[in-house]
């Protein structure tokens, strides 16, 4: 390893108080640059970064599976997802879906009174602090789709690196600035801060207006009260637990019963259990066994290595917690070895589920699942109308079976995305997906973390009023409506069509 590389290689220090003051302050001074570039002008930035990323790509995955015992095709493919999720949000950016003109003309004849000339534009809402997550450390890391959300919106984006992956977090910063900085960004567009304690005071730097977070419900919390103690609050979008229920009805179990269990067992064991759609709890009908079917599949399995001892540690502690729940059954206990850990699976029934609801129900961050046995579909009903946010909820049934179709009407109060008669881990990059949930899953039940409305999180709605056509923003122009998606006069017209009506 040359002097060079192992300089960029090394683990980055703490951010003292007076690098956090610069950091806020540049980019805040990049703000202004970056909110000028066109969506095109952005599409182009992110391509950019996308490129670059791929040129260290050897280098990256390298790292990353030294810090994070993750397998070298899972991080390949991990990267390959950060890199097309970037470029996503080009596609998105260019395509003017997701941040229209709505426009409403002069109107002497409007009900109740005569209406102004109004333009509605979204501008970038400025800084933004992005925690990263430690479950990716590529693709909700330093590089991932809530830096990669907020830079096309044209903010700047101040990244607090996650300490699982500190090497890696400074040679991805260090890649994505320089890629900016290639294509005229000003050094402040593109940011990385290290330890707690930077990352506390960047989220209170009068600078920032609004921050991103994936992590535990602890944190998160914390961190969101942070931000709205604030002299200013600010938006803070936080990813924080999820529990993701699967209910397989009656029917379902009779029928498929040995397919839908190890579909299970491949979701709630994928990563070791450390991603947050992992499935936690099933729910079971009580005949069928579901929680014995499932261990004796579990007994090949190996013990496999967690992201760091500190997260196999909570993870054994958190085992724990739910082995000496009162009345549940304890149907497989995992242990922790130096090669890693093993699954754990605890059985309740619905009274043992109401007693003990609270623990029960908080997210395992690895290889654990809850299975409750029900004995009507009445109780199914019952615990799904006791569950918290959720980020997804999955049914197991049939589409002429009543008892589904009362189960996802329960689920649609709780949960952002449900899945019908498939798995939650695998969150696809896309137009329609949404990847939230009420609290405590995320902070903000209107938005997501992940596809193409995740950028809206970062834009804010300013009003034109009875502005002169020359003093209006570039894009509300009369002379460039064929540029842009618009609403006008409540009618929808997309972009680059706009032309066949001026």
């Amino acid at each position: 390893m040359s002097q060079a590389q192992s300089s960029r290689e090394s683990i980055p220090l703490p951010t003292t108080a007076i690098a956090v003051d610069q950091v806020a302050e540049a980019a805040s001074g990049a703000a202004h640059w970056f909110k000028e570039r066109t969506p095109d002008e952005r599409s182009e930035l992110l391509e950019a970064i996308a490129g670059a990323l791929d040129a260290v790509q050897v280098d990256a995955v390298r790292i990353a599976e030294e810090e994070t015992h993750l397998g070298v095709e899972r991080l390949r493919g991990e990267l390959a997802r950060t890199t097309f999720q970037l470029r996503f949000f080009g596609q998105v950016l260019t395509a003017g879906w997701v941040a229209p003109l709505v426009i409403d003309h002069a109107d002497s004849q409007w009900p109740v009174a005569p209406r102004p000339d109004l333009r509605r534009v979204l501008v970038p809402i400025g800084p933004v602090v992005v925690f990263a997550g430690g479950n990716f450390p590529f693709a909700f890391s330093v590089a991932g789709g809530d830096v990669a959300s907020a830079l096309a919106a044209g903010c700047p984006v101040i990244v607090k690196a996650h300490p699982g992956h500190l090497r890696l977090s400074r040679l991805v910063a260090d890649t994505v600035a320089a890629a900016l900085q290639r294509r005229g960004a000003p050094s402040g567009t593109f940011q990385l801060v290290v330890g707690d304690e930077a990352g506390r005071a960047i989220l209170s730097h009068p600078c920032v207006r609004a921050a991103a977070f994936t992590g535990s419900v602890r944190v998160g919390r914390m961190l969101f009260d942070l931000a709205n103690r604030r002299p200013v609050p600010i938006p803070f979008y936080g990813e924080l637990g999820s529990l993701n229920p699967v209910f397989i009805t009656e029917r379902a179990a009779s029928e498929r019963l040995d397919a839908i269990l190890d579909g299970f067992l491949q979701s709630f064991t994928l990563g070791n259990g450390q991603f947050c759609t992992k499935p936690g709890l099933l729910v079971a009908p009580e005949a069928c066994s579901a929680a014995d079917l499932l261990a004796e599949r579990l007994a090949s399995n190996g013990p496999q290595r967690m992201l760091s001892d500190a997260i196999a540690s909570a993870h054994a502690a958190r085992c724990g917690e739910l082995v000496a729940s009162d009345g549940v059954r304890v149907v497989k206990q995992g242990q922790v070895t130096e090669d890693g850990v093993t699954s754990t699976i605890v059985e309740a029934s619905m009274a043992v589920m109401r007693s003990e609801f609270a623990n029960l129900t908080a997210e395992s961050f690895g290889p654990a699942a809850v299975v409750a046995v029900c004995s009507s579909h009445n109780e199914m009903l019952e615990l799904a109308g006791l569950l918290d946010g959720q980020l997804t909820g999955a049914v197991f049934g049939d589409e002429d079976d009543p008892a589904a179709a009362d189960l996802v009407k329960v689920l649609v109060e709780r949960v952002g995305r449900i899945v019908w008669n498939g798995w939650p881990t695998g969150v696809a990059v896309s137009w329609a997906m949404h990847h939230g949930g009420p609290y405590p899953a995320t902070t903000s039940p209107l938005t997501s973390s992940v596809g193409a409305s995740a950028l809206a999180r970062f834009l804010r709605p300013v009003v034109f009023q009875g502005f002169p056509d020359r003093m209006l923003p570039d894009a509300a122009r009369d002379e460039n409506l064929a540029e842009s998606a618009i609403v006008r006069d409540g009618a929808w017209q997309p972009a680059r069509l706009a032309a066949d009506h001026r």
